[in-house]
C-alpha cells in the first residue's frame, strides 16, 4: 500500500475519552495514552522506555496532587515534587532490553495469530471447493467483530447455508492486477482491496462489506471495491451499521444477494455478464500542455487564492481559479462523488465539474489542479474523487495536477518551482494580513465602506508586487498596509469578538459557510479568523512530532523544520508590523499554538486540522476572543473530536469561554446554522456588558445593526433588542 494509517477516528478516540469523563478526573484516575508506531521494532522500544519512564515519575506526581496515593510510611513528608521523585526513586523503570524482549514475544504471538487466522480462512475456501457451497467474505473493521456492533449479521449468514470468512483470513491470496484508481493508504483499505480481487476470481467467493454510519474513510473504498468486483460479474452489497439492532433492512438485502447468488447457480451453462468499466486512467500534464493550457482550480479561500492566479501567471502557467461555490457546484459534486466523502470533497469536485459543463472553456485544452496533503485526512485522495468523477461526467481526457509539496502524483509539465515557491508564499502572507486588517476594522470604520476600499486598494497593489516578486517591494508592502489601516479613522464602539475556526475550506471560503464573516459583521460583532499559513506551518511541524515519537524519518523532520524557518522568514515583517501596531496583534508562532494545545491533548492527533484546531480555539481565547464558531463538514469525524470534543475541557481551563459548534453540508439547514450563530451571540453580548460592567462601572453601549452609529444592543432589562 502507499501507507498504513489507521482509522483518525480510533487513533484519536482516547482523547473524548479523557477529556470529557469526569470519572477520571474526579477519582486520581491517569489515562495512558501515548501515539506509538508499529512500523519499527527498535524505535518502539526505545519509544515506550521513555513513555515508562515518564509514567513512573508523572503518575505519582499527579496522584499526589489529587490525593489518590498515601505517603509511603518510611518517607518523611515533603514538598509534592520532592516526594514524588523519592518515591519514583522506589521503582526502577523498566529497562530496553526488557521491553525489547517483550516487544519480540509479542510481535512473535501476533504473526502466529496471523497465521492462525489465515490457515483457517484457506481450510475454509478448500471445504467451499470440495462442498460446492458458497462463502461470503463479511468485510469490517476490528471493531465489528463486536457481536453488539455487527448485531448478529454473521448469524444471518450462516442462517442462509452460507460460510463467513473475514478480509484478513483470505486477503494473503489475493492480488491486485492493475493500480487503484485512489490512494490506497489505510491497512484495512488494503486488506478489503486484495480480499475483493480475491472473490473476483472465486466463483464460491462474494463480498458483504459493513460501514460504519459516518465513516467517510470507507467513502473512499466502497467505489474502489465495487470496482473490482464488477469487473469480474460481482455483486457489491455494503451494509450500514450503526447503534440501532433492526436488522431487517439488512437480512432483506442479504436473502436478495442469496437469491441472486442462488439463480446464477441454478443456470450452471449461462454466461456471467461481466461488466467492464472503463478503467479511471489519469491524463499526464505534460510540459506542451503547459503553454496552451488552462487549469482550472477549484476556490478555498478568496482572500488567498486572488493571488494565485498572477502567481502562476508569472511563471508561465494560466491558471484560473473558479468562483465562489454555486448551489449548482453542489448539485454537481452530490451526483458525481459518494454522498458519504466530506463537505469540502463534494464542493471542490463539484466546482470543476460544473466549469467543465459550463462551456465557458476548451475541455480539449483544460487541465484541472487539486491539493493533496498526504496525511491521514481524505484531503489525500481528492485526485482519486475527481479522477471518478471525470470519468463519470465525460471528460476522462482532461488532465490533473496534483498541487503537493511531498511528491505525490507528479506531472513532468507542472513543478512547485523556486520562483512558484517564493509568490505562493507571498500571497500568503498578503491575505493573512488583508483579511486580518479587513474584520479588524470593517466594523468599526466612521465612513461606511472606507475599509473595504483601503483593502480593494492594495489588493491591487498586492497583486503587482506578486508578479514582479520583488521582496524588498513585499516587505515594504506588508509595513504599509498595517500603516494604512492603522490610519483609517474608526468610532469607539466596543463589540464582541467572534473567533472563527474548522475544517480549512469550510473555514476560508464564504461559499461553503454561507458567508459567517458577513453574518457576523450584520449581527453587530467582529470576526477574527485565524490565517492559513499557520495551516501551513501546523502541517510542517508535525514531521519533528513524527520523528520523535512515532516513524518518520530524520530527513524528513528537517525538511520540515526548514519550511517552518523559510514560511517564518516571509512572515517576519508582518509579525513585527502588526506587534508595533495599536489595533492589530502578530499572528503566534508554530510553537506557541503548539504549547496552547498540547495540555488538552496530544499533538499526535494530525488527521485533518487535528490538534491545530484545538492550538487555534485556545489562542483566540488568550488573545480576547472567547466567543468561538468551530464549523466542521458533518462527515469530517476527526475535526469532531479535536473539535467539539475539546470544548468541556476548554471550559474547565477557561469557564467564561462561549464556544458553538455548527455542521456544513450539503443538507444541512442555513435558518438552524443562523439560529445557533445569534444565540452565540446572543450570550457573546451579555458577557460583554457584564465585563465592561466589571471594569468601567458604566452602562456599555454598542453598535446594533445600525451602520455606523453607536447605539446600545440591550434594553433596560439587559435584553438583545
Amino acid at each position: 500500500s502507499d501507507n498504513h494509517f489507521n482509522c483518525p477516528v480510533v487513533t484519536s478516540y482516547p482523547e473524548l475519552i479523557r477529556n470529557n469523563i469526569d470519572y477520571l478526573k474526579e477519582n486520581g484516575v491517569v489515562m495512558i495514552q501515548p501515539f506509538l508506531s508499529l512500523e519499527n521494532e527498535k524505535k518502539l522500544a526505545r519509544q515506550l522506555t521513555r513513555v515508562f519512564s515518564d509514567i513512573a515519575t508523572g503518575t505519582i506526581h499527579r496522584a499526589l496532587v489529587l490525593g489518590g496515593t498515601e505517603p509511603h510510611p518510611f518517607l518523611l513528608p515533603e514538598s509534592e515534587k520532592r516526594l514524588a521523585r523519592r518515591l519514583a526513586r522506589l521503582f526502577p523503570h523498566i529497562a530496553l532490553a526488557e521491553i525489547r524482549r517483550a516487544l519480540a514475544a509479542g510481535w512473535a504471538e501476533q504473526n502466529r495469530m496471523k497465521a492462525d487466522v489465515a490457515r483457517q480462512g484457506e481450510t475454509v475456501l478448500d471445504y467451499l471447493k470440495e462442498t460446492g457451497r458458497h462463502g461470503i467474505i463479511l468485510a469490517g473493521r476490528p471493531y465489528h467483530i463486536d457481536p453488539g456492533i455487527h448485531h448478529g449479521i454473521p448469524q444471518i449468514v450462516t442462517s442462509l447455508g452460507m460460510a463467513v470468512l473475514t478480509e484478513d483470513s483470505v486477503a494473503h491470496l489475493g492480488r491486485l492486477n492493475a493500480p487503484l484508481s485512489v490512494v490506497d493508504q489505510w491497512t484495512y483499505h488494503g486488506r478489503l482491496y486484495r480480499a475483493a480481487s480475491l472473490a473476483g476470481e472465486e466463483a464460491s467467493l462474494d463480498v458483504i462489506q459493513m460501514n460504519s454510519f459516518g465513516c467517510g474513510l470507507d467513502s473512499i473504498v466502497a467505489g474502489e471495491v465495487q470496482d473490482i468486483l464488477a469487473r469480474r460479474g460481482k455483486i457489491y452489497t455494503s451494509l450500514k451499521i450503526d447503534e440501532g439492532d433492526n436488522l431487517a433492512a439488512a437480512r432483506i438485502r442479504i436473502r436478495s444477494l442469496k437469491a441472486a447468488l442462488d439463480e446464477r447457480g441454478n443456470r450452471p451453462g449461462a454466461q456471467i455478464i461481466r461488466f467492464h468499466p472503463p478503467r479511471a486512467r489519469r491524463v499526464p500534464f505534460t510540459r506542451e500542455m503547459r503553454a496552451g493550457y488552462t487549469i482550472l482550480a477549484p476556490q478555498m479561500s478568496p482572500m488567498h487564492f486572488q493571488f494565485m492566479e498572477t502567481a502562476f501567471r508569472a511563471c508561465g502557467y494560466h491558471l484560473k481559479v473558479l468562483e465562489n461555490v454555486s448551489q449548482g457546484a453542489v448539485e454537481q459534486g452530490l451526483r458525481y462523488v459518494n454522498n458519504d466523502a466530506c463537505f469540502p470533497s463534494i464542493l471542490v469536485v463539484g466546482q470543476i465539474i460544473e466549469a467543465l459543463k459550463s462551456g465557458d472553456c476548451d475541455t480539449a485544452r483544460t487541465a484541472v489542479m487539486i491539493s493533496q496533503t498526504g496525511g491521514g485526512c481524505r484531503a489525500t485522495n481528492y485526485v482519486g474523487y475527481l479522477l471518478k468523477a471525470l470519468q463519470d461526467s465525460g471528460f476522462s481526457d482532461v488532465p490533473i495536477i496534483s498541487l503537493n509539496a511531498i511528491g505525490m502524483e507528479r506531472s513532468n509539465g507542472f513543478k512547485l518551482s523556486l520562483p512558484l515557491l517564493h509568490r505562493l508564499m507571498m500571497c500568503m502572507v498578503y491575505g493573512d494580513l488583508l483579511m486580518q486588517t479587513l474584520f479588524r476594522t470593517r466594523p468599526y470604520e466612521k465612513e461606511a465602506g472606507a475599509a473595504q476600499v483601503l483593502y480593494e486598494t492594495w489588493t491591487a497593489r498586492c497583486k503587482e508586487s506578486v508578479f514582479d516578486g520583488n521582496f524588498r517591494r513585499f516587505r515594504k508592502n506588508v509595513r504599509d498596509i498595517v500603516r494604512d489601516f492603522d490610519a483609517l479613522p474608526l468610532t469607539s464602539a466596543v463589540k464582541p469578538r467572534i473567533g472563527l475556526v474548522g475544517e480549512i475550506l469550510v473555514k476560508f471560503n464564504p461559499g461553503a459557510n454561507n458567508d459567517i464573516v458577513r453574518i457576523i459583521e450584520k449581527e453587530g460583532g467582529e470576526a477574527v479568523m485565524p490565517g492559513l499559513m499557520d495551516f501551513l506551518l501546523y502541517c510542517a511541524y508535525d514531521y519533528d512530532f513524527n520523528y520523535r515519537h512515532l516513524s518518520r524519518s530524520k530527513f524528513a523532520a528537517l525538511a520540515g523544520n526548514a519550511a517552518i524557518k523559510a514560511m517564518d522568514h516571509y512572515r517576519r515583517d508582518m509579525r513585527k508590523a502588526l506587534a508595533t501596531s495599536a489595533r492589530f496583534m502578530p499572528p503566534p508562532t508554530i510553537d506557541q499554538l503548539a504549547f496552547g494545545a498540547a495540555p488538552i491533548l496530544s499533538l499526535g492527533n494530525q488527521a485533518g486540522e487535528g490538534w491545530f484546531l484545538t492550538a487555534e480555539m485556545v489562542e483566540l481565547i488568550e488573545q480576547g476572543a472567547p466567543n468561538i464558531v468551530c464549523m466542521q463538514p458533518f462527515a469530517c469525524m476527526p475535526n469532531h473530536i479535536t473539535g467539539k470534543g475539546v470544548i468541556k475541557a476548554l471550559k474547565d481551563r477557561y469557564p467564561n469561554v462561549n464556544i458553538t459548534a455548527i455542521d456544513y453540508d450539503p443538507g444541512a439547514s442555513e435558518i438552524n446554522q443562523l439560529n445557533r450563530i445569534k444565540l452565540m451571540l446572543s450570550v457573546a453580548f451579555r458577557n460583554a456588558r457584564q465585563e465592561m460592567r466589571e471594569i468601567r462601572g458604566a452602562q456599555v453601549r454598542m453598535p446594533w445593526q445600525t451602520g455606523t452609529e453607536e447605539t446600545t444592543c440591550l434594553d433596560s432589562g439587559g435584553r438583545l433588542r
